[in-house]
């Protein structure tokens, strides 16, 4: 288990101050977005939305230790990954509204969100190999990021399989949260980790402790090196999800105490924070100052989406087949009489 903020003073480590503030106001950043995110689909602004409060560190730490070519597979919970890695706020609202494209200009080698449990395994690979074949030793990787619940979905493991037999550059990032929606890990797999499941397919595996953010970054850092020699790797992040698995989830009605250590459950936020202070890295005024941008950002994000939406809800219909079942078409014209 690779772990940083406990073990020694940040002077001690490969990080300098301003790296350590990068992670922190990212991490604050990301918190603002979901807390903001989820007032916003209360209100009815969008259909749903999954939350990812308490996984800011793992997120955040993985997205940093990317290289600038480096292409991101993320999944709907990955929004602090997405931010951090520089999309902006408005493309990843604008997706939750429904959107099919992104508005901005950025020009991030990043895939599109997967909804479909582990789907965007496969992909990862299949940009790997591609990568393999086009460039040959062009030192780019693939980060692929997924839930614990998605270990149990068939396309996991036939990605892990094809990745080492292949020897695809990818890095697994699983981010180990605890619920798969409301299965916990131990109903999930009888295996002592996540982690030691890429044995089965001939490379490594790692654990991290996921609310660590400078844990996360140089895990990742020293995964992608391993993945640009030519070697994929399975990184298991344990972190914790503080809250629902979406919206439409009440998780009440299913978890109590849960028996994990403190390192886990605790704020990593609140944690970090701590850290930094008692190194001399931040003031009490760096997290409020740094909620009080974001607020601006996000608002002026909801704005300009508000202001500039034109798309219409039965263009959905478009992209589903060529030729229209007459249910399909039933249902559009619904929408289209509205």
């Amino acid at each position: 288990m690779h772990r940083v903020i406990d073990e020694g003073d940040l002077a001690s480590t490969s990080f300098d101050i301003e790296e350590a503030r990068a992670l922190l106001r990212d991490m604050v950043r990301a918190r603002t977005f979901d807390d903001r995110a989820l007032s916003l689909q209360r209100r009815g602004w969008m259909s749903g939305y999954p939350p990812f409060r308490g996984q800011e560190a793992s997120q955040v730490g993985a997205a940093h230790a990317m290289g600038e070519n480096d292409w991101l597979v993320p999944t709907y919970r990955s929004n602090a990954m997405q931010l951090a890695r520089g999309v902006p706020p408005s493309d990843i609202l604008r997706f939750r509204r429904g959107h099919p494209e992104y508005h901005s200009d950025h020009q991030i080698p990043i895939f599109p969100q997967a909804v479909p449990i582990a789907t965007q395994t496969l992909h990862a690979v299949g940009i790997g190999m591609a990568r393999n074949y086009r460039h040959g030793d062009d030192a780019h990787a693939v980060l692929c990021y997924l839930g614990d619940g998605a270990t149990s979905e068939g396309d996991f493991h036939e990605a892990l399989n094809f990745a080492g037999v292949f020897d695809a550059p990818v890095v697994f990032f699983c981010e180990n949260n605890h619920w798969a929606i409301s299965l916990p890990r131990n109903r999930q797999t009888a295996a002592d980790s996540i982690a030691i499941k890429a044995e089965a397919y001939g490379f490594e595996g790692k654990q991290v402790d996921g609310n660590d953010p400078l844990a996360v970054r140089s895990s990742v850092e020293s995964a992608l090196e391993t993945a640009r020699a030519g070697s994929p790797i399975l990184i298991e992040s344990l972190t914790y999800r503080q809250g629902a698995h979406s919206t439409s989830d009440d998780p009440d009605r299913y978890r109590d105490d849960v028996d994990l250590p403190e390192w886990r459950t605790a704020d990593p936020i609140e944690r970090f924070g701590t850290y930094l202070r008692e190194q001399d890295a931040i003031d009490d005024e760096f997290i409020p100052t740094v909620e009080n941008e974001v607020r601006d950002e996000i608002s002026d994000a909801v704005s300009t989406i508000e202001e500039t939406e034109t798309t219409d809800p039965s263009d959905v219909f478009d992209f589903v087949y060529a030729d229209l079942t007459p249910r399909l078409r039933e249902q559009r014209a619904s929408i289209q009489s509205r």
